[in-house]
């Protein structure tokens, strides 16, 4: 397993799809796609299922996969690579980082699918609905812009609702059990690696799209952040 992904780290860097930690990049993704379309984000991509079959569905978008981990990212920059799918672009770096690898109102939508969920409440910060993570996406998304969630996960779920509650986001869309009556409608119709595994466990999908708002998004001092209550 370790030679594997030896293996594939040292094809990635090779790859044109691909940036690993790059320098003075906010400003040419313009440049990099070679048009002015709105820009999609995938974060926490892993194999990179929804930035590839959205690319394929949505010529007219461009689409930017962002995870840490390059050993899941080649699956799907590999992919785009063989299917000369050319509005696809991976992006290795933290998810921290965000604001230095994209203009304020530069994105068009987020996607977030099947991230961590960091259950332990001493890790609430790292969840990427938290309110520093929305504070950033505020930033970078443009006016109107949206956030889409998909997880397995109920605490996690539930933890965005109440940020959503917390912030007055408009809720676009919510489906408790996004495969309770079959297939879904495209793009949750896509299955990624892990959706697949956790619908053989048959735990229950669940999604919101939202906006955030137009007032500034305040991340609470953590000295009167509850982090037992989420808030």
């Amino acid at each position: 397993m370790k030679a594997k992904k030896l293996k594939r780290f040292a094809e990635i860097s090779t790859f044109p799809n691909v940036f690993q930690f790059p320098e003075q990049i906010k400003d040419q993704w313009q440049t990099i796609f070679g048009n002015e379309n709105p820009i999609v984000l995938e974060l926490a991509c892993g194999k990179g299922e929804y930035t590839v079959n959205m690319a394929k569905a949505f010529p007219d978008k461009n689409f930017i996969g962002i995870d840490i981990k390059g050993n899941r990212m080649y699956v799907g920059a590999k992919m785009a690579l063989q299917q000369e799918i050319s509005n696809v672009r991976f992006l290795r770096i933290r998810i921290e980082q965000i604001l230095e690898y994209f203009n304020p109102h530069s994105i068009s939508e987020i996607w977030i699918t099947f991230p961590d969920p960091f259950l332990r409440e001493s890790r609430a910060k790292n969840r990427l609905t938290h309110h520093k993570f929305l504070k950033m996406y505020q930033s970078i998304l443009v006016k109107d812009g949206l956030i889409h969630l998909k997880t397995d996960s109920n605490e996690l779920f539930e933890f965005t609702s109440e940020m959503i509650e917390h912030h007055h986001c408009p809720v676009i869309e919510r489906i408790e059990d996004v495969h309770k009556n079959g297939t879904p409608a495209f793009p949750l119709s896509i299955l990624t690696f892990y959706e697949g595994m956790h619908l053989l466990d048959k735990r229950t999908i669940r999604y919101v799209c939202f906006r955030l708002p137009t007032e500034e998004i305040i991340v609470p001092p953590k000295k009167k952040l509850n982090e037992e209550s989420a808030l």
